[in-house]
């Protein structure tokens, strides 16, 4: 899997409207300046992320985008799957070697680890949500479980604040 272009600039144009979340609506325009992203990709991934039902567009000399809903509700597959239209693609199915050969009526081995690989991908990205990611980088880390996960006890214990670390690196 590789993160796209599309899938980054999405995450971080979506984490930022939910850092202003109580500011009011903003341009893709001032998004894409602030963040210093190139103004039509935002705009672009802005429209596609409307369509999905992320964000919601206000017209008007005071518009422009916000979040159509509270980012606890939003998770880092619905951002990815509306930037980049998919979160995982199965290049068997996209780009098969071959046709026949890669057919779904054909009998594939290879073809239950990509599917299982993609499901455990929109597992984790499920789990984690907007509201997740608005910490500084080492709360996310532990929210996740990524520094419980490589600790030598890589246990999952609760942390200091009495909350567990989101199931995210758990099988």
């Amino acid at each position: 899997m590789r993160i796209t272009t599309w899938a980054e600039y999405g995450l971080i144009c979506a984490l930022h409207l939910a850092r202003r979340a109580n500011q009011g609506p903003i341009t893709g325009r001032q998004v894409a300046a602030q963040e210093r992203l190139p103004g039509d990709y935002v705009e672009q991934i802005l429209l596609r992320m409307r369509r999905a039902g992320i964000v919601k567009s206000t017209r008007g000399a005071h518009g422009g985008y916000s979040l159509a809903l509270p980012p606890e509700e939003i998770s880092v597959r619905a951002v990815i799957a509306a930037s980049e239209l998919t979160t995982f693609d199965l290049h068997c199915v996209s780009h098969p070697v071959e046709t026949a050969r890669c057919s779904a009526s054909e009998g594939c081995s290879i073809r239950p680890v990509w599917l299982m690989l993609q499901q455990r991908i929109d597992d984790v990205l499920e789990s984690v949500h907007l509201s997740d990611l608005l910490a500084e980088e080492g709360v996310v880390r532990e929210r996740i479980g990524l520094l419980a996960a490589m600790t030598p006890a890589g246990g999952d214990a609760e942390r200091a604040d009495g909350r567990r670390p989101l199931p995210v690196l758990q099988a």
